[in-house]
């Protein structure tokens, strides 16, 4: 009898009743130590023709943490129909993202264990409700498994920095700063962190950096970094909470008083008889810090270099977004391996990056060349040198006015179309170039432009006004500058949280440097309605995608040498290694560059690529990928037709399509017409002809499927169908439909389904209607 009463327990019952009351006599704290119903992950952005929905979150029934921040084991649970180990499969693949070693699975019966730190022993074995292990039993197998010893177990145990905020860190950020504190405590000299652009990098060196210090294992500290945006972002958000042990690094003043230094590289190695970096004494940090180590520090002949070779003594730890691998230069020679990595597709897919589309624009003189007339002059007068012209040449050699207004006009047509004030970085050539587009940007938004003179900027590194507005750019809550033209200054380091158009009009041959702009693109911030970006290429940049390394780990290249030829430095580390002078980036400016106008430049094609669910932009046209995806699910249309026919909801089947990659919205804009789902894969993936839903609702009229029933129940059907051909599937299968205009006008819920002979007998009708619409040809 009782264990029938457990059967009929839900499964929040069985955690209730039996799985929590054995943790805790087990040992563990209801309120520090158990974490019940625990969401991790944000739900994927899918982005849908302009609009955009949140996926299903991920979340575990219980993690356990031996201290707060510092989760050990996952826990599944399930209702007691099921048997004590069913949950184990989903289980594991939790701890497999959480990085937890201990995996338990529970139907309130006992438990099954799997424990990965298990050497020689049973990897996993059944306990009884009553032998659940203890906080100190699963503790001691965690740190033997990490290589933790007792005399670093303390700083390894070391509490976060809580301020009385509700901000806690997202289980990616557990993961690197416990990944990196162990390693630190380990005694590790270099440790290499790569995190992707907008997950949260500078909060993460800051709990490092603290729960080191706080231990006493890391008394001074240095932050290094190759921008005064960097910096000063860095002193204004996390790093605040270090108060007066804090200080920056300015005008070759050093102070030793301070724990926590935050210095740019050129102020501490400033070419002068004596590096500011000399006034401290070798061993006096004991961690070093260096932010976008991708860039100086990877080239061994650079001044990060020298300023990390002086202090050698202290742990050195890179961070980046995009580690750097070439057969030249190397983030990972120097760094190691990734201690942890946590990619852009990882961010997309966990909700907590927005995902991006892209326009590619293909302009007809970049496509064929231009060459220009015989005789033909500039507008200086100058013969323009015979030959073809193409994309790689325009606005580097020669500016083409009329390319220049329409790659103006088309970026004010999409802002038109979509949302004036959304915050636009426009990449370009060289400064030159950031000049002219903001001067056809201006023309292109005159209107907005009259209301506000800061409407379109230029930000460039030799631009102070622009400069001086660049915090009023990345801050949300300014509503100008909205368009942004920039050359490199804005490629690395600006946390701009609602930008959601990006513009390459830059030759860009670098998946690193193409991977920091994006970058800028990927923060979300609900709060202002971004929640996507897109990406307006003119350039073919983002053709970089297909790139099998541009989301993968890095692979070093670079062969290790002792007796190195560093005469040849790859194009990209010259470019950024230009880059390095504080706040006034020598950014390419062309002595002389040509100027023609009067050239017909017209776009040849304009086309709208989606990022599908594998992580990846779609590059086949929308139609063959709906095909392809669509056939992969069901081989044949009678396959689709009879799934179609047995789903009790047809919008089960829609929705299980979306996941698998179709992108409905798109689909219907690209075939046109008000069709069903169920003619789009018809006519797409099986060549059938369309019905629109009007034809649909029209041909049952006509065919008198429900003459059986009354009048007032036919006037419901005939308002229903109507209802369909207006707004289609989902309506149709939603039980409040009655509920709406203009059902609601037959009376009542209870008076509608009394003309069908009660509730039963309204849901056969709808099941009849279903069948009658897809049945109509």
């Amino acid at each position: 009898m009782i264990r029938q009463n457990k059967k009929a327990l839900s499964e929040r019952d069985i955690r209730t009743k039996y799985i929590t009351p054995a943790l805790v006599r087990a040992g563990w704290d209801l309120h520090t130590q158990i974490r019940e119903e625990v969401y991790f992950t944000d739900g994927r952005i899918d982005v849908d023709n302009q609009r955009s929905t949140r996926g299903t979150r991920k979340f575990a029934d219980y993690i356990l943490s031996y201290k707060p921040n510092i989760p050990i084991a996952v826990i599944e649970a399930k209702d007691n129909k099921h048997s004590v180990g069913a949950g184990m499969q989903q289980a594991l693949g939790y701890a497999e993202i959480l990085d937890l070693p201990f995996v338990f699975s529970s139907n309130g019966d006992g438990f099954i264990f799997h424990d990965k730190t298990s050497a020689g022993g049973d990897l996993e074995s059944e306990l009884p409700l009553e032998a659940f292990p203890s906080p100190e039993m699963l503790w001691a197998k965690y740190t033997a498994y990490r290589g933790i010893a007792a005399d670093i177990e303390p700083v390894v145990a070391q509490d976060y920095f809580v301020d009385g905020s509700e901000r806690a860190p997202r289980y990616y950020q557990q993961i690197a700063i416990n990944r990196v504190t162990e390693a630190i405590a380990r005694g590790d000299e270099r440790v290499l962190l790569v995190m992707a652009t907008g997950t949260g990098k500078t909060y993460v060196a800051f709990q490092v950096i603290y729960r080191l210090w706080k231990s006493g294992v890391k008394k001074r500290v240095l932050f290094l970094a190759d921008r005064t945006a960097l910096i000063d972002q860095t002193a204004r958000g996390d790093f605040r909470h270090f108060k007066e042990a804090m200080t920056v690094v300015k005008n070759r003043n050093v102070d030793t008083a301070y724990n926590i230094y935050l210095a740019l590289y050129q102020g501490l190695a400033d070419s002068h008889a004596e590096d500011t970096y000399k006034q401290f004494s070798r061993n006096f940090f004991d961690l070093v810090i260096v932010d976008e180590c991708h860039r100086g520090s990877a080239r061994e002949d650079s001044k990060w270099r020298e300023i990390l070779e002086y202090f050698s003594a202290a742990s050195h730890l890179g961070l980046t977004a995009t580690p750097k691998e070439t057969t030249e230069v190397s983030s990972s020679e120097y760094f190691g391996d990734p201690i942890y990595t946590y990619s852009l597709k990882q961010g997309i897919d966990d909700g907590f990056l927005a995902p991006y589309q892209v326009i590619k624009v293909t302009l007809d003189i970049d496509a064929e060349g231009w060459r220009p007339p015989q005789g033909f002059r500039d507008k200086d007068g100058n013969f323009v040198e015979d030959r073809i012209y193409n994309r790689r040449d325009f606005d580097k050699n020669i500016v083409v006015e009329e390319r220049r207004q329409i790659v103006a006009e088309k970026i004010a047509e999409f802002l038109k179309g979509n949302d004036r004030f959304a915050k636009t970085i426009a990449f370009c050539v060289d400064i030159e170039h950031a000049e002219g587009m903001r001067r056809a940007l201006v023309n292109a938004n005159a209107d907005q432009m009259a209301q506000n003179s800061k409407y379109v900027m230029q930000i460039t590194g030799d631009n102070e006004e622009g400069k001086r507005h660049l915090d009023a750019f990345i801050d949300p809550n300014e509503p100008y500058p909205v368009i942004a033209t920039t050359s490199k200054l804005m490629t690395t380091g600006i946390d701009a949280q609602t930008c959601k158009l990006i513009v390459l009009d830059a030759n860009i041959g670098s998946a690193t440097e193409f991977k920091q702009i994006i970058g800028r693109g990927t923060r979300i911030n609900e709060d202002f309605g971004k929640r996507y970006f897109t990406i307006m290429d003119f350039r073919n940049v983002t053709a970089l995608f297909a790139d099998p390394a541009f989301d993968g780990d890095p692979v070093r290249i670079k062969e290790v040498s002792q007796h190195e030829d560093l005469s040849e430095i790859d194009k990209e580390g010259s470019e950024l290694a230009s880059l390095s002078r504080e706040d006034s980036e020598k950014e390419y400016r062309a002595t002389r560059k040509v100027t023609v106008n009067g050239v017909e430049v017209t776009v040849l094609n304009e086309r709208v690529q989606y990022l599908g669910e594998d992580g990846r932009i779609i590059t086949e046209s929308l139609r063959a990928y709906t095909r392809r995806n669509v056939r992969a699910n069901y081989a044949t249309l009678d396959a689709f037709l009879n799934s179609w026919a047995r789903a009790d909801k047809k919008q089960v089947v829609v929705e299980e399509l979306k996941k698998q990659g179709v992108i409905w919205d798109a689909l219907q804009d690209e075939v046109g017409g008000h069709f069903d789902p169920f003619d789009l894969v018809c006519h797409v993936a099986y060549d059938q002809k369309p019905l629109t839903r009007r034809e649909r609702a029209d041909d049952v009229k006509k065919r008198d499927y429900f003459a059986k029933y009354g009048d007032p129940a036919r006037k419901v059907i005939d308002a229903i169908l109507d209802k369909y051909a207006d707004n289609g599937l989902e309506d149709l299968e939603n039980p409040a439909i009655v509920t709406l205009d203009p059902i609601k006008r037959f009376g009542t819920v209870s008076e509608i389904s009394r003309a069908f002979g009660g509730k039963e007998g309204y849901d056969v009708a709808i099941r009849e209607l279903t069948a009658a619409l897809y049945r109509a040809a």
